[in-house]
């Protein structure tokens, strides 16, 4: 709210950190749907394996945990739940299950928020509903200490300061005067800081985040679980939170340290993505069929390094090879000689 509010007006300078992580992710962005031609069933075990560290690492950040053992049938079976853990876990997996999806096409809008987070909570008496009662975030000391790390809003401004910070998201993402990334993480940050709900607000932030992601275009997190690589880095997001929250209620924050760091775990999570599929061995023939694919996509004339292009886990050699074998079943031609030649594909 308070974050999104400043940047609506417009930013004069970004940081320098910051615009290096933007390109960064820029970049990754532009290459998503080259590694999305890959092997489907590859794509299909990303995508399940990403599900569960989903599942397991958002609620286990809130001390949530199950035993290891039951993981596969909490997330993907239906027999009954154990206890009030595990049906969190299980909550938590059927709002991703919504927002996988419907992607895009699921709104930005105060009942979205309250959907996930009744979703995440299961039966409990307040799942859905905003906190009835002020609660701020209480930090532990080792010697047993307790003390108020931040002052979240009160209960009764919770409704308002909500409808102002969907009201802002909307104004960001429309009037295009901030990067929509640096929206996003603002969003994030203003979120947390609201506290609308009396527990599981960092859970919903994290699924808030991931849907807007879809929202942005950037489907990563339908394959490398973001909540994992937050949780290998919780002492980094718990401090970054803490440095940017201070002086919010003044609007004498200092966001870039939030930002920063979601724009860390995103550019993370694009390198982890390409690692992954880079180190898997394709199936027998997949290399194969990712040219011939490649070859029926193009409208007219077309060259090896465009072919290359579509195929970037595919090396000359096997483009070549296929292209000859296609040539041979006379189904293109070759228009020229040398590297830079053209090929055709012969009308039936």
């Amino acid at each position: 709210m308070i974050t999104l509010k400043q940047f609506c007006a417009g930013l004069d300078t970004i940081p320098a950190t910051t615009s290096w992580y933007l390109a960064d992710i820029s970049e990754a962005k532009g290459r998503q749907e080259l590694y999305k031609k890959q092997s489907s069933q590859r794509l299909k075990s990303l995508k399940e394996h990403a599900l569960i560290e989903s599942a397991v690492s958002s609620n286990r950040i809130e001390g949530v945990e199950v035993d290891k053992k039951r993981i596969g049938t909490i997330i993907f079976g239906k027999s009954l739940l154990h206890d009030r853990s595990e049906e969190e876990v299980r909550g938590y997996r059927e709002a991703l299950n919504l927002i996988h999806d419907r992607g895009a096409e699921l709104p930005i809008t105060e009942n979205t928020c309250r959907k996930l987070h009744q979703l995440m909570r299961g039966e409990i008496w307040d799942a859905g509903k905003y906190k009835e009662k002020d609660s701020d975030i209480i930090e532990k000391h080792p010697d047993g200490r307790s003390s108020i790390r931040f002052q979240t809003v009160s209960a009764d401004k919770t409704a308002s300061c909500m409808k102002e910070l969907i009201a802002s998201w909307q104004e960001c993402i429309k009037e295009a005067k901030v990067h929509p990334l640096i929206a996003l993480a603002a969003f994030n940050l203003d979120f947390l800081c609201i506290h609308p709900f009396r527990d599981g607000n960092g859970r919903v932030s994290r699924l808030l985040m991931l849907l807007q992601c879809y929202h942005l275009k950037i489907e990563i997190g339908k394959y490398i679980s973001l909540e994992r690589l937050i949780e290998q880095n919780k002492e980094r997001y718990y401090e970054t939170l803490k440095l940017s929250s201070e002086g919010w209620h003044e609007g004498q924050h200092t966001p870039w340290h939030y930002i920063n760091f979601v724009c860390f775990i995103l550019k993370t999570s694009y390198k982890e993505f390409e690692e992954r599929l880079g180190r898997q061995p394709p199936p027998k023939g997949e290399k194969r069929a990712m040219v011939q694919d490649a070859v029926q996509s193009f409208p007219g004339a077309f060259s090896i390094a465009e072919v290359l292009q579509k195929c970037p886990s595919v090396g000359v050699d096997m483009v070549r090879r296929v292209l000859k074998d296609l040539q041979a079943q006379g189904i293109i031609e070759c228009l020229g000689r040398g590297r830079n030649a053209k090929w055709n594909k012969i009308e039936n």
